[in-house]
């Protein structure tokens, strides 16, 4: 069943201009909202919507511990794998003796591992651009930043009307 709430419209646009980074901080924000519906379920009493709840973070752990690439991760997979090993234990540990410690136990673990992904967003996303772009040329001189104009071309191309948001 689609859910078309605007909320989750907004985030599935999002997340399709997401960097990596920025869809695994979108994944841990899911968790985190998981983690604290199933607290608030709790505190009203509310077993099943607290099993919910849990179950679909353990489901979000799953799916990001599948991805794990550990060939080109190596230790830092192997240690992301290790993370998610003991926080399912501990989500199922929670799903039968469940306490409002134990969920703020979960929250200030993935908070602490989200803020760390979103430190690295902005280096990942300017590496990428840099990565992206062409190589530069190999000469000394620099190079014109505007292509040479054909033959038979005005000597002054047209420009945008001032004081327009026009652009080409």
């Amino acid at each position: 069943m689609a859910n078309n709430s605007p909320a989750s419209i907004y985030q599935q646009l999002a997340a399709r201009g997401a960097s990596p980074v920025g869809l695994v901080v979108s994944l841990y924000d899911t968790i985190l909202r998981d983690f604290r519906r199933a607290q608030a379920a709790l505190l009203a009493g509310n077993v099943e919507r607290r099993v919910f709840e849990l179950n679909h973070a353990l489901t979000v752990i799953a799916h990001l511990q599948s991805v794990l690439n550990h060939e080109r991760g190596g230790e830092a997979a192997k240690n992301f794998d290790h993370f998610y090993q003991v926080t399912r234990a501990m989500i199922l540990d929670a799903n039968v003796c469940c306490t409002p410690e134990s969920l703020q136990k979960l929250i200030d673990m993935y908070i602490s591992l989200r803020q760390a992904w979103q430190q690295i967003e902005p280096q990942s996303a300017t590496a990428q651009t840099v990565a992206s772009q062409p190589p530069l040329p190999q000469s000394d001189s620099v190079p014109s930043t505007r292509p040479p104009a054909p033959v038979n071309a005005p000597s002054n191309p047209p420009q945008a009307p001032r004081g327009s948001n026009w652009n080409a």
